[in-house]
């Protein structure tokens, strides 16, 4: 069946036939898992510095760390706990998707692409 659209173009339309149930195969096939190499890298980075810190900031509790100014530990501790706590938390994820643990894969990590 051919319609004229007003001038612009010709247009072929013929109803389908209904044959399938509405699903098709490849929507039940597992994906490749694609590696969110930035949110891994910032894991990294945070649970590596977040360490750091609470280690720096352990010592200077301690003693140590010689320091005049040892005021400057808790909020050395504070951001460092921050920092340590999604890290390790994301590492972890990272580690158990990659040796194909069930139930963790890397959509759970954030992707900054």
């Amino acid at each position: 069946m051919t319609k004229k659209l007003t001038g612009h173009s010709t247009a072929r339309y013929h109803r389908l036939t209904r044959t399938d149930d509405g699903f098709v195969d490849l929507q039940y096939q597992k994906q490749k898992p694609k590696m969110p190499w930035g949110g891994i890298i910032l894991a990294v980075f945070l649970f590596i510095a977040g360490s750091l810190l609470i280690a720096l900031s352990s010592l200077l509790f301690s003693g140590h760390l010689d320091g005049q100014h040892t005021e400057g530990a808790w909020p050395l501790l504070i951001l460092g706990i921050l920092m340590f706590i999604p890290g390790v938390y994301h590492v972890r994820i990272a580690y158990l998707a990659y040796r194909g643990y069930p139930g963790y894969v890397f959509d759970d990590i954030p992707d900054f692409e």
